[in-house]
């Protein structure tokens, strides 16, 4: 199948600043896709320019085969948008925004009352906008977002600012998008979100994008390296270790052994050494990396800057 959305080339500058360069990527059928970057990377002009809010100066995008600039009024009767920075009227209520959001649509909407009910928001049908949570707000514009059944739903940093109960409630709930045969794009700066969630994601620093791949894909490409951190007071354990294949490096703190080495087999390695040698050990634990370690290593900066 073609992919949904289709980017090659796309660049937008608001004067003499590059907010996207050269952006190229494609969206498959039914998988979650995510733009992954720190803050003012681009991620928010880019999903604006594929949602057809934003006409980019150069470059090309297909979203469902429809050009979101010529073809936005065809466009918009398909997908669904949470935008970053979204807010109601203080004194709507749950069930009016819904209302009011299905009236916008030509074509018949999903059932609203189990939309609110699948959301969790049934009991909050009738309080206003402003009395909600952090979490019943982002669970309330996903509804919106849905309202109209979308083919592919855009989530823009979704989770931002919301506690960690809240964050993981959300994220199921983007799961039961895509469980639900919708494709999702985002953008997110949350490396735990990206690998919690993503098929593939794409990493943009500077407006540029970076390498595209599956959270682990990614992570083994660019980081193989592998720790494991194990507490031992055998006397002969320091040389055992440093006889592993493929390990780089032994670190001894007290009883406390860091051992660093590269290659998916070193745990078992570390473990085969452990039971061949009789070393006892009171403590044992691997580290390894993940899509932060990944963005550190090719940006050279925090995520999170």
């Amino acid at each position: 199948m073609p992919p949904v959305i289709q980017a090659s080339g796309v660049r937008k500058t608001y004067g003499a600043t590059v907010a996207v360069e050269e952006v190229s990527f494609d969206v498959r059928d039914g998988e979650i896709f995510g733009l992954i970057g720190p803050n003012g990377a681009g991620k928010t002009t880019t999903m604006e320019c594929i949602e057809g809010l934003r006409t980019p100066d150069r470059g090309t995008i297909s979203v469902l085969g429809l050009d979101p600039v010529r073809d936005v009024y065809k466009l918009q009767d398909r997908i669904g948008v949470q935008l970053q920075q979204a807010q109601l009227q203080k004194r709507i209520k749950v069930w009016e925004a819904v209302d009011l959001w299905a009236s916008l649509y030509q074509k018949k909407t999903v059932d609203a009352e189990r939309l609110l009910e699948q959301l969790g928001l049934t009991e909050k049908r009738n309080a206003w906008f402003m009395n909600l949570s952090g979490g019943q707000k982002q669970r309330l514009f996903i509804a919106l977002a849905l309202i109209n059944d979308p083919e592919v739903v855009f989530l823009d940093e979704l989770t931002t600012g919301l506690d960690p109960q809240a964050r993981r409630a959300i994220w199921e709930l983007v799961r039961g998008i895509r469980e639900r045969g919708k494709t999702v794009f985002l953008t997110t700066h949350l490396m735990e979100e990206a690998e919690r969630l993503c098929d593939r994601v794409a990493i943009i620093e500077h407006g540029r994008i970076i390498d595209i791949d599956t959270p682990l894909s990614l992570v083994k490409r660019h980081c193989p390296e592998r720790t494991v951190v194990l507490a031992t007071n055998d006397p002969s354990a320091a040389e055992r270790f440093r006889a592993i294949p493929g390990v780089q490096e032994v670190v001894c703190n007290h009883a406390e052994f860091t051992i660093r080495g590269r290659g998916d087999d070193l745990v078992t390695e570390v473990i085969h050494s452990l039971s061949e040698n009789h070393i006892r050990v009171t403590d044992f634990r691997t580290v390894l990396p993940n899509l932060e370690d990944v963005f550190l290593k090719l940006t050279g900066r925090s995520i999170r800057d």
